[in-house]
């Protein structure tokens, strides 16, 4: 697909049921089992000003939302610093290779720079190939491991 016009803002009302199809698609994607309820949590969270975690939309020139972002600030103190973590980035099937990936990191990295963040960082799957091809070109792979205990 070739790179498109695009616009990339906090995600309103007016975008909540696109936004709820790609966040839904995000979690079976990676095999999450996620609910409607939750969905409403996350879109709560999105929409509160108070809340850590925010969030971008990406909109195409025919003005459909295909793409997301979920990013916080953490504190970093090892290095003394604050930092941004990208919790979630989906882009739709159909609108991979527009740019909006890179168009939604390239806001928040924008947004961090505003609010001083020395780094953002974000995971993703080992066999997540194509999403890995923009990342290994707009970032630094790290020789960190990541674990999990439930909780």
């Amino acid at each position: 697909m070739a790179k498109q016009q695009l616009e990339i803002v906090a995600p309103t009302e007016a975008h909540r049921a696109a936004w709820d199809v790609l966040y839904r698609d995000y979690a079976h994607f990676y095999e999450v089992e996620q609910t409607d309820e939750m969905r409403e949590r996350v879109w709560t969270w999105l929409n509160d000003p108070t809340h850590e975690v925010k969030g971008l939309v990406a909109i195409d020139g025919s003005g459909h939302v295909v793409g997301l972002a979920h990013y916080r600030s953490y504190a970093r103190p090892l290095a003394a610093s604050v930092g941004g973590f990208l919790d979630d980035l989906f882009v739709a099937p159909a609108a991979r290779g527009s740019g909006a990936a890179a168009g939604l990191i390239d806001a928040v990295v924008q947004i961090g720079r505003t609010r001083g963040w020395t780094v953002l960082r974000w995971i993703t799957a080992e066999d997540n190939y194509r999403a890995r091809g923009l990342y290994d070109r707009v970032a630094t792979r790290t020789k960190w491991v990541t674990y999990d205990i439930r909780i």
